[in-house]
């Protein structure tokens, strides 16, 4: 198992390497358990770059998502501020805040996510201000592995750093003339370094929480030697327990969507047997040319509905497929 160091000067941002496509982000999601909505925020700062990625995507009780996805500048990595995003430390690696003031797409038919020119020419507009303040539940997982060979959650190919948690939240969504509080759960991560999501061949990604005392970070992945790797943790009672093991049972749509799915979990205390159906997916993707050939992955956000133990959970699902031949890569694994 990866021995990884973590301080509390690592919730605020690094000195960036020379890496043209150095990555810190910060995500965070949040859901409303009796109003069964929310959704996710994050902004990842290349500075290498000069830009932002901005990305806010919120699931509404009637089944829109209201979504925003820009590429702000920026000029240094000092602070996660920019185009109307932003975060602020509370205390590290305990309470974190994240707001987002600006203008969000209303989408009725997410079959216009998979098309970004009409998503931003067709769908209404309306401004919008969420923000929300995470409390930590669990320990913090991560960091930065402590011999320089060792494997990285993602790969040292994706992010060098990374550090995720489960959290209690609360905060609101205003979205023109509507409004929602936010009383619930979430989970946040953070990381830094080189980041291509080309690098990464597919991977399966679920986060959920169950309560204050009970949650899951799973995750299958393949980088690009296509070597399968499965890691994460079970929160149990508020304590993390490292899996063990990891079996994955998906059911797809016609358009290569996961509609639901089983999870067979071992940790060294338990086997946990977990079933997610999802409730509204968005599909993204990911476009980067690179020695003159444009590379695609397509990354589907799902907001999700789970069962363990007779107990019911809210998080979300990713899959990121890259595409080869306009196949993707994992399907239908």
């Amino acid at each position: 198992m990866t021995d990884y160091r973590l301080l509390a000067t690592d919730e605020y941002p690094h000195e960036p390497t020379a890496e043209t496509h150095y990555n810190e982000s910060v995500y965070m999601n949040a859901f409303d358990h009796q109003r069964e909505m929310g959704g996710w925020m994050r902004i990842g700062n290349r500075v290498n770059e000069g830009y932002a990625e901005l990305s806010v995507c919120l699931y509404l009780p009637d089944g829109r998502i209201a979504c925003q996805f820009q590429r702000p500048p920026i000029a240094d990595n000092k602070d996660f501020n920019a185009g109307g995003l932003s975060v602020r430390i509370e205390a590290p690696l305990q309470r974190v805040h994240m707001t987002y003031e600006g203008e969000v797409l209303l989408v009725r038919d997410p079959e216009l996510l998979r098309n970004p020119k009409r998503l931003f020419a067709e769908c209404e507009r309306q401004p919008a201000r969420i923000h929300w303040t995470h409390q930590a539940t669990s320990p913090v997982h991560g960091g930065i592995p402590v011999d320089p060979l060792a494997p990285t959650l993602y790969g040292r190919d994706f992010s060098l750093g990374h550090f995720n948690q489960h959290t209690r939240v609360t905060g609101e969504i205003r979205i023109g003339a509507e409004h929602w509080p936010v009383d619930g759960y979430g989970w946040r991560d953070h990381s830094w370094g080189p980041r291509y999501w080309q690098n990464i061949l597919f991977d399966r990604l679920y986060m959920a929480n169950f309560g204050a005392d009970r949650g899951l970070m799973l995750l299958k992945l393949a980088n690009n030697d296509g070597q399968v790797r499965r890691g994460g943790v079970l929160q149990f009672d508020g304590e993390y327990e490292e899996i063990l093991d990891l079996d994955i049972d998906n059911t797809w749509n016609d358009a290569k969507d996961p509609t639901r799915f089983r999870l067979a979990v071992r940790t060294a205390r338990r086997v946990a047997l977990i079933n997610g159906v999802i409730l509204n997916c968005a599909p993204l993707r990911n476009r980067r040319e690179e020695n003159g050939q444009m590379l695609q992955s397509r990354i589907a956000e799902c907001f999700t509905r789970l069962e363990w133990d007779g107990r019911v959970g809210y998080g979300m699902t990713e899959y990121v497929e890259r595409l080869v031949d306009g196949v993707p890569a994992g399907f239908p694994l």
